[in-house]
């Protein structure tokens, strides 16, 4: 029995057919990224693993059950930062906490909320508000909150794709970090190769849209920890870039008004061998 999975999953939003068929299983402790285009789909997955949309067809399972509605065993960590401005950066994890770990003792809620504030490099701006934090900044209190609520699962969507290019490499650094100490099964969805090759355990590359559905997917079998330097020398990094890219490209030729490639596809097409 998988952790969490879809099981020949469809949704459309009125005559759109977003997913087709769509099937995936996560098994616990693994980080699988879904790789995808703009537009094809891949917030409409996280949100059926979430609870947060149900299925037209098909089915999703948590631990075996049907996933009816949202629950906090499934953690989610959205584009958007979705903060409390009128909270602290320590109050907004604080608050994930309180709402989540009933059964802790109000001290030792607080020593929790203060690791995860340390784990995402936050004490020293813990006081303040999401307005005086950069977007980077925010998106640490969005994933500090996530983990501090203690999921089984963490659902990301493409939660690094607004950040500037510096920024995301910094924070896909901390991801590769707190993803292999945490133990945490996560799914992340993501329009770029390269992130999804520093993080996963395994890319399943998310097709062309309209009616999507997931293509062969690839184990990422080089070791961890990551360097992001090192990794870009590594044989195995650029025969797994190549077939996810060349992948996803071939669903897309077959697509009469595809839109245009991501900026992360459309970077790592242009490096692909031919």
């Amino acid at each position: 029995m998988a952790f969490i999975e879809l099981d020949n999953v469809s949704k459309s939003f009125g005559s759109t057919h977003v997913l087709q068929g769509v099937s995936l299983k996560v098994e616990k402790g693994e980080i699988v990224c879904i790789v995808g285009f703009s537009g094809a789909g891949k917030s409409t997955l996280i949100s059926l693993l979430s609870g947060l949309e149900k299925p037209d067809s098909g089915e999703v399972r948590f631990k075996g059950a049907k996933v009816t509605e949202p629950g906090p065993e499934r953690g989610v960590v959205f584009q958007n930062y979705s903060l409390l401005p009128w909270l602290s950066a320590f109050d907004n994890v604080l608050f994930a906490v309180r709402s989540v770990l009933t059964k802790l003792s109000k001290e030792e809620q607080l020593a929790h909320t203060e690791k995860f504030v340390k784990m995402v490099g936050l004490s020293h701006a813990r006081d303040r508000r999401p307005s005086e934090l950069s977007g980077g900044m925010r998106q640490r209190v969005s994933l500090a909150r996530a983990l501090a609520a203690d999921p089984d699962v963490l659902l990301m969507d493409e939660p690094l794709s607004a950040l500037d290019a510096l920024t995301r490499a910094s924070l896909q650094d901390e991801l590769e970090r707190i993803g292999r100490l945490s133990g945490k099964t996560i799914l992340l969805v993501t329009n770029d190769v390269d992130e999804a090759i520093l993080l996963a355990d395994r890319i399943v590359p998310l097709g062309a849209g309209p009616a999507a559905t997931l293509g062969p997917e690839t184990v990422v079998d080089i070791e961890r920890p990551r360097d992001r330097r090192a990794i870009n020398h590594d044989p195995r990094f650029r025969v797994i870039r190549n077939e996810v890219t060349q992948y996803l490209l071939s669903t897309r030729r077959k697509q009469p008004r595809a839109r245009a490639a991501s900026p992360g596809l459309a970077a790592a097409a242009l490096e692909v061998p031919t």
